[in-house]
């Protein structure tokens, strides 16, 4: 295997910064959908447990929360069978969410998984220079 050292030093840059700013990205994504889209989401999930009892207060809790309930929200979508059994998400209203407000919720943790799989395979690379 090449050494990390031996490359380019723009291609070093790009490979090992990456990740960090398509987590940037991905954090900025998300408060993108917080502040846009947060209220579509709340009318389409209207029947569920989750928005009953945190409705009122969903986007209005600051930054860090803000993150979190999309967060939440979109690990309901996208794997909604704990989320059901926990009685957390109504499956009626799963059936009826918009695509593309699901597909908004696909891209974001799309972006989350690639760069913490890019960052691992930067945290190797350089483990092993």
């Amino acid at each position: 295997m090449t050494s990390i050292d031996t490359w380019s030093p723009w291609l070093a840059v790009i490979i090992t910064g990456g990740p960090g700013l398509l987590g940037l990205a991905s954090i900025l994504y998300s408060l993108y959908l917080s502040r846009r889209h947060l209220d579509a989401m709340k009318d389409a999930l209207k029947n569920s447990r989750y928005i009953y009892l945190w409705g009122s207060s969903l986007g209005k809790r600051g930054l860090i929360w803000s993150l979190l309930e999309i967060a939440t929200i979109t690990g309901m979508v996208i794997w909604p069978k704990a989320y059901i059994q926990m009685g957390d998400v109504n499956s009626a209203d799963l059936e009826n969410f918009p695509p593309h407000l699901k597909r908004f919720l696909i891209i974001d943790i799309t972006m989350k998984i690639v760069a913490f799989s890019w960052m691992a395979a930067v945290a190797v690379l350089l483990k092993f220079r």
